[in-house]
């Protein structure tokens, strides 16, 4: 078998398996719209979509791990395409936990909803930081997939928007407790759910870094943004 033919072999299993990743960020888009959606309509029968959608996640995980491993065993690669497999198991790794995030949310809106506070408290400013911590992610796929440096760099730029709204939550959940102590322990649960938001965010975040990593071949995970900026141009 020539090198062209092997080359060719290889590059038709990174497409493969790059694919695969959308495929999984793309269930785990969904469970993150279907939690929203919970959220905004306090339906726990939402809830329980995304909970179940959780095995489905883990399932796909798993399964890229093993294609990723048996690449590397039989590949050797090298370079760049080294940098992409290994990107592409981290990226795998915080796609997971985002799941497992909207999975937490989940089951925080079933206890608000049981609790009968729903209707008491500011769940729907959440909306907002939730849809943006969504968009991130889809966003972090979109750059992931194009190996868009630019567009990684941006993504880290706007992740601070979703902390800044976090922050305004938890005062305005603050102010809510002070005023009602009847609503401190459905807060409390409020307070998880914006946590597990925030986090969603700092997922779509790292996987911004592992795009610019594959392209850039510089771990950029702990250097400031005016350094990745600096990089990147």
């Amino acid at each position: 078998m020539n090198d062209k033919h092997l080359s060719s072999q290889f590059d038709s299993e990174l497409t493969a398996i790059s694919a695969r990743v959308m495929e999984m960020g793309g269930l785990v888009e969904s469970q993150i719209r279907t939690a929203v959606y919970a959220l905004a309509q306090f339906s726990a029968e939402a809830a329980g979509q995304v909970m179940d959608a959780e095995a489905r996640v883990n399932a796909m995980e798993v399964e890229i791990d093993h294609d990723l491993s048996s690449i590397i065993a039989r590949r050797q690669p090298t370079a760049r395409d080294l940098r992409l497999l290994i990107a592409i198991s981290k990226a795998t790794a915080n796609l997971e936990r985002a799941g497992d995030e909207a999975e937490k949310i989940a089951r925080m809106v079933r206890a608000i909803v049981q609790s009968g506070m729903a209707r008491a408290l500011p769940a729907s400013e959440l909306r907002l930081v939730a849809d943006l911590a969504s968009a991130l992610l889809r966003k972090s796929l979109d750059a992931f997939a194009r190996l868009d440096a630019g567009m990684a760099l941006s993504i880290l730029k706007e992740d601070d928007a979703i902390d800044r709204e976090f922050d305004g939550f938890v005062r305005k959940l603050v102010t809510y407790m002070m005023e009602d102590p009847r609503t401190i322990s459905t807060s409390l649960d409020l307070l998880f759910v914006a946590k597990a938001i925030e986090r969603i965010g700092d997922h779509a975040k790292n996987i911004a870094e592992f795009t610019i990593y594959v392209v850039k071949g510089a771990d950029v995970r702990h250097a400031s943004l005016d350094e990745i900026e600096t990089l990147v141009r």
